[in-house]
């Protein structure tokens, strides 16, 4: 009786933190802009990627994984918050959720496991920019290097192609690898596995590459020579049946068009410059990996590995993120460690937004009832399980894109829509959207797109397109329908 007693003293006086170190911990591994190129996804056959493969190998790999939104903010905010960009109205580079009265006091992901019993900590990127790294923040406990290219930018830019734009550059980075800033998160994350985290823990490493500029050093290079390179497969004229309204999605953006990248000749140096640069952070995930393993924590450790969005390089004749097509929605996400089946590959259509419920499923946690993505823990035990949700794209206002496990649908702001049979065209070269033959399902992909359609929220800038009475309006410019889309 006497023990009983104790336990329930116990339980009163210090809740759930009692049994905190009975809780697996997280490593919540982050990389900027990795498209597909994955080893184990398949999207170029050149990657070199043995430490992510490794890992892919050691859980389950969603092969059909996509984000909430093509570009950073609204990407990382949705799964950070578990709301998706048309329930919160942030779509553009701003602003930090918590400056909206209606999501200030938000739980997030971070915040809900701590209040469960962990220690967060957190280096490099994982909100956009210096969003949630401030100490009134109080996103984490443990704040440690942030993202960076890692020198001088003065030191470090020095324009390796023609392109204009002064971050929009790619090629050999003129320093060592111990340079870069993705070196110094790994080796943050290195020393604090060392020193023996706190348990539970909650450690989320951001890397920044392959973002632009994206720069690599030579050994890297070497590892995808340049007479062998294999530029990625696009179709003349790719873009004569999409809708008009797709160009508007990347209107005025920095990066570039694939127009540019054949006339300057830097198709192949930027294709290869994101080869090398993937094959870099992969080592920088091995390094992590690596000090995990040695602390002896590896078996009560749940990793999590996943990218914001893709990246296009030539494909629909562009250069960039911005877009609803597979090359700028895909992303890679692995899970692995207790409660995730080993040697798993899944095809079922999953998004980032499910990452902060599986979590909680996977770790035993209390609920949160705002979340609006669903748990993967069915198919993390059976990766042939039955999944009812598409994963759902949106970029800007209105527009949405819809992925099912065997079709691609996209519908625009005015009304235009594209749809991809991915069985049969898995580079999304035939638009069947105009075809009645689909008719049906193009109603059941219509009926899938979020309910609510928020107004861009206060404080947004940057990429931020409306479209409104027959016009659109970007960065208070008016574009009629028939004006003449800008080339580069």
């Amino acid at each position: 009786m006497r023990h009983l007693l104790f336990a329930l003293l116990s339980i009163t006086l210090f809740g759930s933190h009692l049994f905190a170190a009975d809780k697996p911990n997280i490593l919540f591994i982050a990389i900027d802009d990795q498209n597909d190129w994955i080893g184990c996804l398949g999207g170029h056959p050149q990657a070199k990627t043995p430490h992510i493969d490794r890992l892919a190998g050691q859980g389950t790999v969603f092969l059909n994984a996509h984000c909430q939104s093509p570009l950073c903010n609204p990407s990382r905010t949705s799964l950070m918050t578990g709301l998706r960009p048309s329930t919160t109205g942030i779509y553009g580079l701003a602003p930090w959720f918590r400056t909206l009265d209606e999501y200030k006091d938000i739980v997030s992901l971070p915040q809900h496991l701590r209040n469960n019993g962990y220690r967060t900590y957190t280096t490099g990127k994982i909100y956009h920019g210096g969003y949630g790294r401030k100490k009134n923040d109080d996103e984490f406990d443990v704040v440690g290097t942030g993202p960076s290219v890692g020198v001088r930018p003065k030191e470090m830019l020095v324009k390796t192609t023609p392109n204009p734009h002064p971050l929009v550059d790619w090629g050999v980075f003129p320093h060592q690898d111990e340079d870069k800033g993705d070196w110094k998160v790994a080796s943050w994350a290195v020393d604090q596995l060392e020193e023996m985290p706190d348990e539970p823990f909650f450690m989320s490493v951001g890397f920044f590459l392959p973002h632009v500029p994206c720069y690599a050093t030579q050994k890297w290079f070497d590892l995808h020579p340049e007479e062998s390179l294999q530029l990625p497969l696009i179709q003349a004229n790719d873009r004569d049946d999409t809708p008009r309204f797709s160009w508007y999605l990347h209107w005025k953006l920095p990066e570039v068009r694939l127009k540019y990248l054949q006339e300057a000749n830097e198709w192949k140096n930027l294709v290869r410059s994101y080869l090398a640069c993937t094959s870099f952070v992969d080592s920088q995930v091995g390094r992590v990996l690596a000090a995990l393993q040695k602390s002896g924590k590896a078996d009560n450790t749940i990793i999590v590995l996943w990218s914001d969005h893709g990246w296009h390089l030539g494909e629909k004749a562009i250069s960039g993120k911005n877009t609803l097509w597979d090359d700028g929605t895909r992303v890679p996400l692995i899970f692995a460690g207790p409660g995730v089946t080993a040697g798993q590959r899944c095809t079922k259509p999953a998004e980032l937004l499910d990452m902060y419920p599986t979590l909680i499923d996977l770790c035993g946690l209390s609920k949160n009832d705002r979340l609006e993505g669903h748990s993967l823990m069915p198919q993390l035990k059976d990766a042939d399980a039955a999944r009812q949700w598409p994963a759902i794209t949106t970029h800007n206002h209105d527009n949405h894109g819809v992925r099912s496990e065997h079709w691609r649908y996209i519908h625009y702001a005015d009304g235009s829509e594209e749809l991809y049979d991915m069985r049969k065209d898995p580079n999304e070269w035939k638009n069947l959207a105009s075809n009645p033959r689909f008719a049906s399902i193009l109603a059941d992909h219509r009926a899938q797109m979020p309910n609510k359609s928020a107004k861009p929220a206060p404080g947004s800038r940057s990429r931020i397109l409306i479209y409104e009475n027959g016009k659109v309006n970007w960065e208070n410019e008016d574009v009629g329908a028939d004006d003449p889309i800008p080339e580069l």
